[in-house]
């Protein structure tokens, strides 16, 4: 068919970028959990915490916080010892049902935030942590590091310990998690064998009991297990041992199946023949666009955040996110964004389901129309913004507003490109530069007198002559923000050299008391 019949844009196809697994390791979710809800009724952090069930007739530890575990308590001891072994241990019921629940909320909450294809993981005993599939996903998000470092300070924020790895699959991501010392690592791109090779075997997710046989046989590290010969491992350890190895090499696929939110706008078609062209995925992304607008407007909505979900005969799972900056149900804006996006497709084998689902959606609001006799209409920027920040990543695409403080370098803060128009303005009695330097850089000069501005000053290794300048202007620190900025100070000046260049400087300090600054000079920002 041709394309010109179907009303889609042309798209292309490009080399596909790795794959990227993000595991993401809650070592004591339920405790922390059963503390985060409790608040001030739970027990105090600095007391060791169990939770207990029953295991046949027995009370055995189900979970176990960081002072408990220190002290020797381990998962699956009965109660009676570990209280033997401390004592005024808490113990608590555990709950593994509302674990779970709580658990499934947070994937949820991580799918809107990070990426669309989250799932539990429960490859342990009990479920402890979370699998994402970022591929694709961390350049929305300022690049893997800084995503994972956020994902962490932000759970660490709500009192729950987490520790989180990407790597090329999810058993070296797993493995990275609770063998590599850090709380946000990034195992580079085609790295994953190499780091794996000197990890313990049980880091594969084995089961203690094959762990232990296996350490029997002098195998102890991932290299060993490699280079062993199979057919004898699997006869007397079964076909789990290797496939938990191909996996984690990356030589076996292994799905992560994500979890749904509860009745969210979404459409979805199966093919009786897996499709693999452009051009066909573009014109059945064509037919599930407008169904979606249609579900979209029954309900009043449009779309925040759209994930298409493209599952392979490989059982491989692709996504595909979209964000807006406005809520959408336009059936041309959205499917002009979804065919921009098709060129990162990489279909495999084949694909045999498509699912489109408005994972984030909000009220539209309703405008009523203004004649422009009246009043002339307001020009809408969300199509452009979108289409540059699903290119660019949401991070590239931003707007300076003024912030009500006096300090120049928390005067501004980036916002939306679409965010409100606020009410503050910078103040106008005094000008300020063209450039803000983004921190105040060391400067060497000479003033005369305490209240005069510099003779000259040494920027970046070269001199400049001061020809004429104005100030000071005395800016206090703001003392609602730290006891240290009771009594600092700084004198700006705006200083013009003999070639003619402006700057503003600023000297940390009131030129005599030390208690207001270092008295050393900075040099801030650019005058036009």
């Amino acid at each position: 068919m041709d394309r010109q019949d179907c009303g889609l844009p042309e798209v292309r196809t490009k080399q596909q970028e790795p794959r990227r697994t993000t595991v993401i390791w809650l070592p004591f979710w339920a405790t922390d959990r059963l503390r985060r809800e409790r608040g001030d009724g739970a027990p105090p952090p600095e007391q060791p915490l169990v939770l207990a069930g029953r295991e046949g007739s027995r009370r055995v530890v189900l979970a176990a916080d960081r002072a408990a575990r220190k002290s020797g308590v381990v998962i699956g001891m009965p109660v009676a010892k570990a209280q033997a072994l401390i004592p005024g241990l808490a113990v608590q019921d555990g709950q593994p049902e509302a674990d779970r629940a709580a658990l499934e909320r947070l994937a949820l909450w991580l799918q809107q935030r990070v990426s669309p294809i989250v799932a539990v993981d429960a490859s342990g005993k009990s479920a402890d942590g979370l699998v994402l599939d970022t591929t694709g996903a961390d350049h929305l998000l300022g690049g893997e590091a800084t995503m994972l470092r956020d994902i962490v300070r932000r759970l660490n924020g709500s009192g729950i310990t987490a520790r989180a790895a990407v790597a090329d699959t999810l058993g070296a991501a797993y493995a990275v998690t609770r063998t590599t010392p850090g709380t946000a690592i990034v195992v580079p791109p085609g790295e994953h064998v190499a780091t794996l090779a000197d990890m313990p075997i049980a880091a594969l997710r084995l089961p203690t009991n094959v762990v232990a046989g296996m350490a029997d046989l002098g195998l102890t590290r991932v290299r060993d297990l490699e280079n062993a010969p199979r057919a004898p491992l699997v006869l007397r350890f079964g076909p789990e041992i290797t496939r938990r190895l191909d996996q984690a090499y990356g030589r076996v696929e292994e799905p992560i199946l994500p979890i749904r939110p509860v009745d969210p706008v979404a459409v979805s078609r199966n093919f009786a023949e897996p499709i693999a062209a452009a051009e066909t995925i573009a014109r059945y992304i064509g037919k599930l666009v407008p169904p979606l607008c249609i579900g979209l407007e029954e309900r009043g909505l449009g779309a925040r955040r759209l994930d298409l979900l493209l599952h392979r005969v490989d059982n491989a799972v692709q996504a595909v996110r979209l964000a807006l900056a406005r809520p959408v149900r336009d059936p041309k804006h959205l499917l002009r964004l979804l065919s921009d996006q098709i060129e990162t497709i990489e279909p495999g084998f084949g694909i045999e389901r498509m699912e489109l689902i408005a994972m984030l959606a909000e009220p539209v609001e309703r405008r009523q129309q203004v004649s422009s006799l009246i009043e002339e209409p307001e020009a809408d920027l969300s199509g452009l913004v979108d289409t540059l920040a699903n290119r660019l990543g949401s991070g590239a695409l931003y707007r300076v507003v003024p912030v009500e403080s006096d300090v120049p370098e928390r005067s501004v803060q980036r916002v939306p490109p679409l965010a409100p128009i606020q009410d503050t303005t910078w103040p106008e009695g005094w000008p300020r530069p063209t450039r803000l330097l983004p921190r105040p850089e060391p400067i060497e000069t000479m003033a005369m007198l305490p209240d005069h501005p510099p003779v000259f000053f040494v920027w970046r290794g070269l001199r400049h002559k001061v020809k004429c300048a104005d100030g000071p202007e005395r800016i206090f620190g703001e003392w609602w923000k730290g006891d240290a900025e009771l009594t600092t100070a700084r004198d700006y000046f705006r200083v013009e050299d003999t070639s003619g260049e402006r700057f503003w400087l600023f000297r940390a300090g009131d030129g005599e008391h030390g208690e207001t600054g270092s008295q050393r000079w900075f040099l801030h920002g650019l005058f036009a």
